[in-house]
């Protein structure tokens, strides 16, 4: 089995991140702190997955049911 890079899961992170931040501001959360106060965790924390800070996968699934967005179509346009 193939490793994978540590800058390759970097970049994968990051892409996650910025997925995050395009679905929060098209789903009408103007401001990452608001999006956090639904989710009942600290600012800094949901900020940091949006910089791509690694996420627990029951995380990403709570910040998906949040913004009405399934796993398929979150990953849609990743390589």
């Amino acid at each position: 089995m193939k490793k994978t890079s540590p800058k390759k899961t970097a970049d994968a992170l990051k892409k996650v991140g910025v997925r995050l931040n395009q679905l929060r501001l098209e789903k009408g959360y103007s401001n990452y702190e608001h999006i956090a106060f639904a989710l009942g965790m600290s600012r800094s924390q949901y900020w940091k997955y949006e910089k791509g800070g690694n996420i627990e996968l029951a995380t990403l699934l709570r910040v998906l049911n949040l913004l009405g967005v399934t796993l398929g179509e979150f990953f849609e346009d990743f390589d």
